[in-house]
């Protein structure tokens, strides 16, 4: 966090001087609010190359075996650039070197994890053991310790889904 404060003062220090140059290379004719006007775009400038830059960073520090199963866009009011082109906020990611594959009788069940991403004033990351069930296209949570289904929480899964597709055709 502290890094991306001091790269947003430094494009902001880099914008300020290119309006300094720009205002002496003309004379003086140019305002001077010319240089913090430049300086404020250079920081602001640089807050959006890091936002939209983000999800792409992120998805370069996974293992290979890592697939993006979901990502989630937000449009915010106080980012009005968001309503051009939808932010990236939140992804989920499926190891599928963490599949663990069984046979009951006719069904297929795979145990896994669903890793959550948000990013947030820091990256927030948390995680999930799921069983699909991928014979009825059923997936249920798993409770943390005993590793038990949560029935009442079980959730349909197409099969067309990117999250079905990424545990039950490479289990």
């Amino acid at each position: 966090m502290i890094w991306h404060l001091i790269a947003a003062i430094f494009a902001g220090l880099g914008a300020a001087g290119v309006g300094l140059i720009l205002r002496l290379l003309s004379g003086k004719r140019l305002p001077r609010w010319i240089v913090p006007a430049l300086g404020g775009l250079g920081i602001i400038g640089y807050q959006i190359h890091y936002e939209y830059t983000w999800y792409d960073y992120k998805q370069a520090q996974l293992p290979a075996s890592a697939q993006v199963v979901s990502t989630e866009t937000d449009q915010m009011a106080w980012r009005p650039w968001t309503y051009a082109v939808p932010l990236i906020t939140a992804f989920n990611v499926v190891d599928q070197s963490n599949l663990v594959t069984r046979e009951t009788g006719k069904d297929r069940l795979v145990e896994f994890i669903l890793y959550r991403f948000e990013r947030q004033h820091t990256d927030h990351v948390s995680h999930q053991a799921y069983l699909l069930n991928c014979s009825a296209q059923e997936m249920v949570p798993l409770a943390e310790e005993s590793r038990q289904p949560r029935y009442t929480e079980l959730r349909r899964v197409e099969a067309s889904a990117p999250l079905y597709q990424a545990v039950c055709d490479n289990a």
